[in-house]
């Protein structure tokens, strides 16, 4: 089986001039691989190319995959990401997929942007303050979750967990999702993307898919996104996901 001319063209796009290794040691697996990634899965997906590079990355970060984020860093630059979202896609993964997890690919996205002469550091995307991160951070909570969801949360949380209430306000919101570099509705993708990716999270994956919508992203995104990272997550988290997706939405 051959790569389809359409997987063809479409690797060339993002992978310009490069062959696999896997082509010469995995010709077969390689074959069918780029012919479902490619090809299939991109037929079924109205994503632009740059959206759809931003929450592979992020699904890449969750699911551990360095090489291949590292690979993949080099085609969403082909394909019109620019620097700063992929040292964004990179910190907004810091309070869902932890920071021992992420260290590894904040040094991976240093490497790769510094050998293409990319100077770092990068202009600074932060706009709070440590005296307005945590009220910043509220208000964006609110409007990605929901004023009444947050305040029930805060309210109905025990006296001796309160405190992560105040850092989901002040860090999680406050000094991620208030950079510059991406928007908040394209922030809700990745962090579904990555939610997803990780499994086991599918509270949480729920959650987002319901914050989603709030921001202005639709059922088809979220599809669409799942979509995307198949290829690269398998099936069991992507059918997971899917299940939160048709419980949380309508078709």
């Amino acid at each position: 089986m051959a790569p389809s001319i359409e997987a063809v063209k479409n690797h060339s796009e993002m992978f310009p001039g490069h062959i696999s290794a896997l082509a010469k040691t995995d010709p077969e697996l390689i074959e069918y691989f780029d012919n479902f990634a490619f090809d299939h899965v991109l037929e079924q997906s109205n994503m632009a190319p740059r959206t759809r590079l931003m929450v592979q990355l992020a699904a890449m970060i969750a699911a551990q995959a360095q090489s291949e984020f590292r690979v993949m860093v080099g085609a969403a630059l082909a394909v019109g990401v620019t620097p700063v979202e992929i040292k964004e896609i990179v910190y907004q993964a810091v309070p869902y997929v932890g920071m021992a997890k992420t260290f590894d690919f904040i040094n991976a996205s240093n490497q790769i942007l510094t050998e293409k002469g990319i100077k770092l550091p990068l202009p600074g995307q932060s706009t709070t303050t440590p005296e307005t991160r945590a009220q910043a951070g509220l208000a964006v909570q609110k409007f990605i979750v929901g004023p009444e969801r947050v305040e029930s949360l805060n309210a109905g949380a025990p006296a001796d967990q309160q405190h992560f209430q105040q850092f989901l306000a002040a860090n999680c919101f406050g000094d991620h999702y208030t950079r510059n570099g991406i928007d908040v509705p394209t922030r809700e993708l990745l962090t579904f993307a990555m939610l997803v990716s990780l499994g086991g999270c599918e509270p949480q994956v729920a959650g987002h898919v319901a914050a989603n919508l709030r921001v202005g992203n639709t059922r088809s995104m979220l599809i669409d996104t799942l979509t995307a990272l198949l290829p690269y997550i398998g099936y069991p988290r992507t059918l997971n996901g899917l299940r939160m997706v048709n419980e949380g939405t309508t078709p």
